[in-house]
């Protein structure tokens, strides 16, 4: 069953990371999400619903450490994550982990506008009631036909797309069981993570097969990170590329890789489309004009005002 929600204010928009197959990206992927939320002015819970890896938790975990050694203020997240049934019963396992996400979700779902939860890379109970949840799915992919065998498969010779696997049939079903709950529809992006700086033929058949199966399926296919070392130097700090680029920050002198990070998150950003709340980009507004200021002496003017 799906987790109703309470009537009355408006629910926080519910954005899931989802793919069946593990090292896609997800964890990295939902981390500079939030944190690009949270520096737009909203707010934001977490939830991590990989009971077992929890890397989306100890990417935040390691991010409040770097933060209270650092002494550098950083975009922390409202956390949850849920800890894995004990039980050797799986029905009382399932009821267990359902518990816990029912109240990680109903504790936030009035008072923060973005919900950001990152599922476990295999099929689970909790993991297919999120993606029946969401109002955006965000589904990262390793850029290669080895993960694009989770959505579609493909004739060997043509490289055409001749059907579609296990995990793209489990979303159709969400999407529609979301349909017929409230009448909402998900928006479902695909995410092209490890893309190769240089162009190849793989790369080019893969985009062609994506937009093949975009067509069939319903979903948005987009460029999302390169192949960078700097993604992977991010988490043990838990830092984002949408942090601070000064050495305080990073721990290291910037260089052009992180330029070229920010830019490759912002337009992963741009093209997600979030409905972000315009009260909160006037907090966001204020905030940085109150930090611009700061350290500045009052004008005349200012006092007169």
């Amino acid at each position: 069953m799906l987790l109703q929600a309470n009537p009355g204010a408006q629910s926080a928009h519910v954005i899931v990371l989802g793919n069946e197959k593990g090292g896609s990206g997800k964890s990295t992927t939902a981390l500079h999400v939030a944190v690009a939320l949270m520096k737009a002015g909203q707010r934001v819970a977490t939830i991590d619903l990989d009971c077992r890896q929890q890397s989306f938790t100890r990417y935040i975990e390691n991010r409040k450490t770097w933060a209270q050694r650092s002494g550098v203020e950083l975009e922390i997240p409202d956390h949850s994550c849920i800890a894995m049934g004990s039980s050797m019963q799986i029905g009382e396992n399932e009821l267990a982990e359902f518990t816990q996400f029912s109240a990680a979700v109903n504790a936030t779902e009035k008072t923060h506008d973005f919900i950001v939860i990152d599922t476990p890379g295999t099929d689970s109970y909790l993991m297919r009631l999120a993606h029946a949840m969401a109002d955006t799915l965000v589904t990262p992919l390793n850029d290669s036909f080895l993960d694009f065998d989770v959505l579609g498969t493909i004739d060997p010779a043509t490289y055409s797309v001749t059907g579609e696997s296990h995990y793209s049939v489990m979303v159709r079903d969400a999407r529609k069981q979301r349909r017929t709950l409230d009448g909402a529809s998900t928006d479902w992006i695909v995410v092209r993570n490890r893309l190769s700086m240089l162009g190849s033929r793989n790369k080019q058949l893969v985009a062609e097969g994506l937009d093949q199966l975009a067509f069939r399926l319903g979903f948005r296919p987009v460029d999302g990170f390169a192949e960078r070392v700097v993604y992977r130097e991010f988490f043990p700090r838990g830092l984002t590329a949408l942090d601070e680029l000064d050495e305080a920050t990073l721990g290291t002198r910037p260089n052009m890789a992180h330029v070229t990070a920010r830019e490759e998150v912002t337009n992963l950003l741009r093209d997600l489309r979030l409905p972000l709340d315009e009260r909160g980009r006037r907090r966001a507004a204020n905030r940085a004009e109150w930090f611009a200021h700061i350290d500045k002496p009052l004008e005349t003017h200012d006092l007169i005002a």
